[in-house]
């Protein structure tokens, strides 16, 4: 839980930097990867990252620029990771200027349950690095390289000389 505006961003400017990492890598062919018939394919679930969420930070009060939770998911990866860099800008500029260190202790009601302001921003970056995880694994099944998040990838090793440990 974040208690203070400046302990948010300082994580999710470092943690969006881990995010586009992984957008950037993906093609338009690889949009279309998907784990299992019936479930997100890799452009659904990279475009859940940008659209407005479900409730999270809207439901808790902030209002920032995004696309509609029902919007198409484009068919360009590039469109992709770009529109997420606009959000991530735009929710950041939306908790400075709407949001203090004070009112990160407001509760709120968030799918029925009393959560804090600064419960909410935790949970909305845990929320994004689950899906994070999930993108890293269609990207090896369509064959893209992926970055390393908390430690070097095995492309990452490799690319120092070493054997990535197994």
């Amino acid at each position: 839980m974040y208690t203070t505006i400046q302990s948010f961003i300082a994580e999710y400017e470092n943690e969006s930097l881990a995010t586009r990492k992984l957008l950037d890598a993906l093609t338009d062919v690889s949009l279309s990867q998907e784990i299992a018939p019936g479930f997100r394919s890799l452009g659904p679930l990279a475009w859940h990252l940008v659209h407005k969420d479900h409730g999270l930070l809207t439901g808790a009060g902030l209002s920032f620029q995004a696309p509609a939770a029902d919007s198409e998911t484009p068919a360009s990866a590039a469109s992709i990771a770009e529109a997420y860099r606009t959000v991530t800008q735009s929710i950041l500029s939306a908790v400075r200027e709407q949001w203090s260190d004070e009112a990160l202790g407001e509760t709120v009601q968030i799918f029925g349950q009393s959560w804090t302001k600064g419960l909410t921003l935790y949970i909305f970056l845990k929320h994004e690095i689950h899906h994070r995880g999930q993108l890293t694994i269609l990207m090896r099944q369509a064959g893209l390289p992926v970055a390393g998040m908390y430690g070097p990838s095995k492309e990452e090793w490799s690319a120092m000389g070493m054997a990535a440990p197994v």
